[in-house]
C-alpha cells in the first residue's frame, strides 16, 4: 500500500548547471523538493516508484540512465540501479537529480506516462503500483498548467489560474476524488504536463488515510509548480 507521496515539478531549470545564471531564483523550490523527498525516506518504504510523464509510456524496472545533454550541461543521471537501454524521460531525469540528495534504502521502479493517456488508465495504474509491496513510495514529477502570464510557454490563458488553485488544493489536502477528476483536454490545453502522474498517485493512494502538506504553489516563468508531501 502507499505509505508516501512526494510531488515535485520536473523542469531542468531545477538543476543550477542547467539554469546557470537564474540557478538562485529556484532555491526556495529546490528546498521544497528536498523536504517532501526528506517524507519518503523517513517513510522507510520497501519500494520507490518515480513517475514521470514521457512520449510513450515505459517502466524501468530497478531504473536506468538519463542524460542533462539536451540542455546543454555534459551529464549523465542515474535512477536506481537498472541497467535498461531506453533512456530516462526528461521528467525522470530531473527526479534522478532531486533523489541524487537523499539516500532511499529501496528498491526503485520508474515509470513514464504519456501525456494525453486516460484518466481511468492512470487511476487505475496507481492502484496497481500500490500493490507491488507492503509499503510503497511515490515520487510524482510534473508541472502545472504553462500559461499564467503572457510570457509564459503557451501565453496566457485565463483558465490556467483557476486550474492550477483547483490542483494545489487536492495535492494540498490528498484530495483523491479531485486529481482524478482533473480533464485531460482542459489539462493539455493549458499544457499541464502532471496531469496523468497526479492521477496515478490518486489511484494509489485510494482508500488510504494519507494527508497531504503543500509546500510549494507558485507560478515562476508563468509555469505553475508545486511541491506536497503525503505521509
Amino acid at each position: 500500500m502507499l505509505v508516501a507521496a512526494a510531488v515535485c515539478p520536473c523542469p531542468p531549470l531545477l538543476v543550477p548547471e542547467v539554469a546557470a545564471g537564474a540557478a538562485p531564483e529556484l532555491d526556495p523550490l529546490r528546498t521544497a523538493c528536498a523536504d517532501a523527498i526528506g517524507v519518503l525516506a523517513a517513510s522507510r518504504p520497501d519500494l520507490l516508484v518515480v513517475v514521470g510523464t514521457g512520449e510513450r509510456g515505459h517502466v524501468w524496472e530497478g531504473g536506468g540512465e538519463g542524460s542533462l545533454r539536451p540542455y546543454g550541461v555534459d551529464r549523465t543521471l542515474r535512477l536506481g540501479t537498472g541497467g535498461d537501454a531506453v533512456p530516462l524521460t526528461p521528467s525522470l531525469a530531473v527526479a534522478a537529480w532531486l533523489l541524487e540528495r537523499t539516500t532511499i534504502a529501496a528498491p526503485l521502479h520508474a515509470a513514464a506516462v504519456p501525456p494525453d493517456a486516460p484518466a481511468e488508465r492512470m487511476v487505475g495504474l496507481g492502484r496497481g503500483l500500490a500493490e507491488i509491496a507492503e509499503r510503497v513510495a511515490l515520487l510524482v514529477m510534473g508541472d502545472g498548467s504553462a500559461c499564467r502570464t503572457v510570457k509564459a510557454p503557451g501565453y496566457l490563458d485565463e483558465r490556467a489560474e483557476a486550474y492550477d488553485a483547483a490542483v494545489a488544493a487536492a495535492l494540498g489536502g490528498a484530495d483523491t476524488a479531485a486529481l482524478a477528476a482533473l480533464d485531460a483536454e482542459l489539462s493539455a490545453a493549458l499544457k499541464a504536463s502532471g496531469r496523468a502522474p497526479w492521477q496515478v498517485l490518486a489511484g494509489a493512494a485510494e482508500g488510504t488515510e494519507v494527508g497531504g502538506e503543500l509546500l510549494y504553489d507558485e507560478a515562476p516563468y508563468g509555469v505553475g509548480y508545486f511541491v506536497a508531501a503525503w505521509s
